[in-house]
C-alpha cells in the first residue's frame, strides 16, 4: 500500500522546490520531510527523487506523483459536500492560450466549484512534461501523442504573422523585407526557449541564431505593443491581432508565409467530475480554432 502522507511529502518538494519550502507547506520539520520520502523510495525499493537543485523526480517518482495527482481529486469528487476542501486543479499551457482563450474555458469550473487553480506557464513543446513529472492534471501541448496513461484530443491550429508598424517598415524595410535588413531591425521574442522566429529566418531567408538582433519579452499581449510602438516587429498569433492589419495600423510582413502550430489537451485518462469538466469546457472553447489550414510549422 502507497504511503500517501508520504507521497505528499514528495510532491511538496517538487512543487516547492526545496525541503524547507516543503516543510513550512506541510508545517513538518525538514528532517520528517526527508524521512517520510527516503521510507516511501524503501518502499518502492528505487529513488524516487533527485536531490539536486531543484530536487527533481526519477521516473518512478513521476509515475507516483501522477498517481497522486489523480487520487486527491478522486477523493474530493467522493467526499460528501459538506466535507470537500478546496480542489488544487494545476494545468499546463503556453503562454498564448492562456492570453487567448484558457480563462474563458475555465470561467464556469472555477464558478461552480471551490478550486484554487494553479496555472503553470511553459513553451508548448514542454508543457506536456509538466504532465509526466506529475506536476499538473492536464496539459495544452504542440505534442500530438498521449503519455501512457493519458488520453489527448486535438483542439485547433495557432496560425502566426510576422508583423510590425507602417514607420518600423519605412525605417527598417524601405527596399523590402531582405536578408541584410532583417539582420539589423531589432526583432522581438519570448524567451531562450522561443524558437519560432528563429526557424522563420532561417526558413525564409538563410538567417542563423546571432546573426540577427532582437529585444526579449515574456508576454504576448507586449509582441503587439512593442510594434504598435514602433520599435520591434515579430511573430504574433492572428487571433492577437483583431482588426489591426485592416485598418492599416500594423503591417504583415510577409503575407504569403507565416508560423502555424498544432494544439492538443492532454490529461489523465481516469477523469471524472472536475477534470472531465474542464475537458469539456476546453474543447467547447476552442471550436473557433482553424483546424489545420496549414502544414504545421513554418510555411
Amino acid at each position: 500500500m502507497v504511503d500517501y502522507k508520504a507521497v505528499a511529502a514528495l510532491d511538496a518538494v517538487i512543487t516547492s522546490g526545496s525541503f524547507e519550502l516543503a516543510a513550512q507547506k506541510l508545517f513538518i520539520t525538514q528532517s520528517a520531510i526527508s524521512q517520510r520520502i527516503k521510507q516511501l523510495e524503501q518502499t518502492m525499493a528505487q529513488p524516487l527523487l533527485v536531490r539536486s537543485n531543484p530536487p527533481t523526480p526519477t521516473p518512478a517518482g513521476q509515475r507516483l506523483l501522477g498517481l497522486y495527482q489523480q487520487v486527491k481529486l478522486l477523493e474530493q469528487e467522493w467526499l460528501p459536500s459538506e466535507q470537500q476542501q478546496v480542489t488544487e486543479l494545476a494545468l499546463a499551457t503556453n503562454h498564448d492560450s492562456l492570453a487567448l482563450w484558457l480563462l474563458p474555458a475555465l470561467k464556469a469550473v472555477l464558478s461552480e466549484h471551490e478550486v484554487s487553480l494553479n496555472i503553470v506557464l511553459s513553451d508548448e513543446k514542454n508543457t506536456i512534461d509538466k504532465l509526466r513529472s506529475g506536476e499538473v492534471l492536464g496539459a495544452i501541448s504542440a505534442n500530438e501523442k498521449p503519455l501512457t496513461g493519458c488520453s489527448s484530443d486535438y483542439l485547433g491550429q495557432l496560425n502566426y504573422r510576422c508583423i510590425a508598424s507602417p514607420n518600423f517598415v519605412k525605417r527598417y524595410f524601405p527596399d523590402g523585407v531582405t536578408r541584410e535588413a532583417l539582420m539589423s531591425a531589432p526583432a522581438v521574442i519570448f524567451d531562450q526557449y522561443d524558437e519560432m522566429h528563429h526557424v522563420f529566418l532561417e526558413h525564409h531567408f538563410g538567417l542563423n541564431e546571432g546573426q540577427w538582433r532582437f529585444h526579449t519579452l515574456r508576454s504576448p499581449e507586449a509582441f503587439v505593443k512593442m510594434a504598435e510602438l514602433d520599435i520591434g516587429y515579430g511573430m504574433v498569433p492572428d487571433l492577437m491581432l483583431g482588426n489591426k492589419l485592416e485598418t492599416g495600423e500594423l503591417v504583415d510582413l510577409l503575407p504569403e508565409h507565416g508560423f502555424a502550430r498544432d494544439l492538443y489537451w492532454h490529461r489523465w485518462a481516469l477523469e471524472q467530475g472536475i477534470l472531465a469538466e474542464v475537458t469539456q469546457s476546453v474543447i467547447k472553447e476552442t471550436r473557433f480554432l482553424p483546424q489545420s489550414l496549414h502544414p504545421c510549422g513554418v510555411y
